[in-house]
């Protein structure tokens, strides 16, 4: 079972009601914030977590948010803007690390990969893909096999394994067909080295999920 977290999320459209009531129905607690209070009634009747009507980048609110304990911030207005503010002061200001900000522009989303702040593009991703960044020990499974028996994951790589060849962690059954750093993909030789927030996408034998999970938790081989 996951350790309880809990996660800050501004913006209560579809994306952030989803991505709140996700998270609560599996144990863990939620702050959302919005500026129109009518937005709240995405979460229905019996959200247990708790809405605060507001500006999402006022410090007042995100400190009655509970970002000061808080593990993981979502910015996931219709502004990118707002969302890179939001996502700025969250990491600069409270020293949050699990930061994922929501942008309309894809061009923008390169630039601001660049200075660490992680970004999902809504062309390209849904509230799903903000959990798992949020929840890295999710195993995410993007492809199976007809038979069942291989699984595509997407997994980002624990800070332990920075400066490890690629190719050093691989296991009997589980391969990296490709790596994501700073928002490009790309097929990983012998040479390449594995860099902090690097994302790897796994093949996998089902047999072999949990030996890659216990590699990747304890970035050893």
């Amino acid at each position: 079972m996951l350790k309880s977290v809990h996660v800050v999320i501004v913006g209560c459209g579809r994306v952030g009601s989803t991505l709140a009531l996700e998270l609560v129905a599996v144990g863990h607690t939620v702050a959302v914030i919005d500026r129109k209070p009518d937005a709240f009634k995405r979460l229905g009747e019996n959200f247990s977590g708790l809405t605060i009507a507001g500006i999402g980048f006022d410090r007042d609110l995100l400190q009655e948010a509970g970002i000061e304990r808080a593990q993981a911030v979502a910015a996931v207005t219709n502004g990118d803007n707002s969302n890179i503010l939001i996502a700025r002061v969250a990491r600069e200001k409270f020293g949050i690390e699990r930061v994922v900000a929501r942008i309309y522009d894809p061009k923008r989303a390169e630039i601001y990969e660049r200075l660490g702040i992680a970004t999902v593009a809504t062309v390209k991703w849904t509230s799903e893909r903000i959990l798992r960044r949020i929840l890295p020990d999710i195993s995410s499974v993007e492809w199976t096999d007809p038979s069942s028996n291989v699984v595509l994951i997407e997994r980002e790589f624990p800070n332990s394994l920075a400066g490890k060849k690629v190719f050093e962690i691989e296991l009997s059954g589980a391969r990296i067909s490709a790596l994501r750093r700073l928002g490009t993909a790309v097929i990983p030789d012998e040479n390449t080295i594995v860099q902090q927030g690097d994302v790897g996408y796994f093949a996998v034998e089902i047999g072999s999920l949990d030996k890659l999970n216990s590699l990747l938790k304890q970035g050893t081989s």
